[in-house]
């Protein structure tokens, strides 16, 4: 890796680092606890997504020695932890055991009285994490629909907007359910921040009703694609009621992640990594041509992909290839671009991202891959692989979307 690779990937960690769940959670938990149990009631916890381990780990520190955690994430973030069971469920794809997660969920909801109180330790991932369909659909169903929504460029809201409809446990399903006052310490990997949005938000409101989960579906193009148990679903009327308040705390984001990237040397791009990947790409393009050497600037956000191929990537992967393509026939002189999903992980692959230089384009060639062949195909992780660009972190322990930084190499 070059210097300025090194900087380039300093600037990310520093960014990943200031997302840390632990930290986030023992800064906020006062706040949470100021609303103890009554007299003979306890406290239950309940820790989703891919932070979730982390995140129950520093509650139950502040927590009365006797109460115990039910933490529910991915393969990679799932080591055994004290006073705590701890469950695999598939990301992204809902799988069985996510379904047996949202029962023992639902069991703990439903067994918390009026005098107890539930913290919950939300964190992104957490949608997929925990499917529980609504009364006529199956787990597959719901893993066509995941799967239509990732193939077809819907950005976060959109999905979980759909995913909700379809969900005893989304969009305040946990309110719902218990009888406890819920606390949420809730760790932000969407644009903008929605709390509806995160995990498909199991403590707050649904972002939009089921006849506008189904108007989406259709302005996506994906009505047709769709179950027809999920079609029937979504056209049934609307039986909701009012949900139960509750404390939603929200206690890290990618705002403060790229704040601290500017801290640590950058300064904040004027743009969000946000909307089609090819757009962000040219975009940021526009937005760093002209930086002056040495000058380095931090973006954030979540782009989306659509599908057009079978191939291996994710979204900062291909966001880095695109802007290598793009930049190697404008920008003079030496740079690095990289993007990185700060949970570690990007697309089903196990590269978080990429790191991308005036060089990369060149090495991908060499070594018999049309980098626009690849990109028509989705394929960026081995045409990244092959121009020594794929950058692999294994998993962080916590998620707060993608972070991206370019930096200007200063003339020799």
């Amino acid at each position: 890796m070059t210097e300025l690779g090194e900087r380039a990937m300093a600037l990310i960690r520093a960014g990943i680092a200031a997302a840390d769940p632990a930290a986030c959670v023992t800064a906020n938990l006062d706040q949470a606890l100021a609303d103890p149990p009554a007299a003979g009631g306890r406290w239950h916890v309940i820790a989703l997504g891919k932070a979730a381990r982390a995140m129950a780990v520093a509650a139950l520190a502040g927590l009365p020695k006797g109460t115990t955690a039910l933490v529910i994430t991915n393969a990679g973030n799932d080591a055994p932890l004290e006073r705590a069971r701890v469950l695999t469920s598939g990301h992204p794809v809902p799988d069985a055991a996510g379904e047996v997660a949202a029962r023992e969920v639902e069991a703990i909801l439903q067994a918390a009285g009026p005098d107890d109180r539930v913290l919950a330790l939300i964190s992104g991932g957490g949608s997929a994490m925990l499917p529980a369909p609504i009364p006529g659909l199956t787990l597959k169903d719901k893993q066509a629909v995941n799967k239509l929504l990732l193939a077809g460029g819907a950005d976060i809201t959109e999905t979980n907007l759909i995913r909700q409809a379809l969900s005893r446990l989304k969009g305040g399903g946990w309110l719902r359910t218990s009888r406890a006052p819920v606390t949420a310490l809730i760790l932000s990997d969407v644009p903008g921040d929605d709390l509806r949005v995160i995990a498909s938000g199991p403590t707050v409101a649904p972002i939009g009703t089921v006849a506008e989960a189904a108007a989406k579906a259709r302005a996506l193009g994906l009505w047709d694609g769709l179950p027809g148990a999920v079609q029937e679903a979504l056209t049934r009327a609307e039986d909701r009621g009012a949900l139960p308040e509750a404390r939603n705390i929200l206690i890290g984001s990618n705002p403060q992640s790229v704040a601290a990237m500017v801290a640590a040397g950058a300064s904040q791009g004027p743009i969000q990594l946000e909307g089609d990947v090819q757009d962000c790409a040219e975009a940021i393009l526009a937005v760093v041509r002209d930086l002056p050497d040495g000058a380095a600037m931090a973006f954030g956000g979540e782009t989306t992909v659509t599908l057009t191929g079978k191939g291996m990537g994710g979204r900062n992967q291909e966001l880095a290839l695109r802007f290598a393509r793009l930049a190697s026939e404008t920008l003079a002189r030496d740079w690095v671009f990289a993007s990185v999903g700060t949970d570690g992980r990007d697309g089903p692959g196990q590269a978080a991202g990429g790191l991308v230089g005036p060089e990369t384009i060149d090495l991908i060639r060499k070594a018999g891959i049309d980098p626009d062949d690849a990109l028509s195909r989705n394929d960026s992780t081995p045409a990244l692989k092959a121009g020594k660009a794929l950058v692999t972190t294994g998993p962080t322990g916590t998620n707060v979307a993608d972070l991206a930084i370019f930096i200007r190499g200063t003339v020799a």
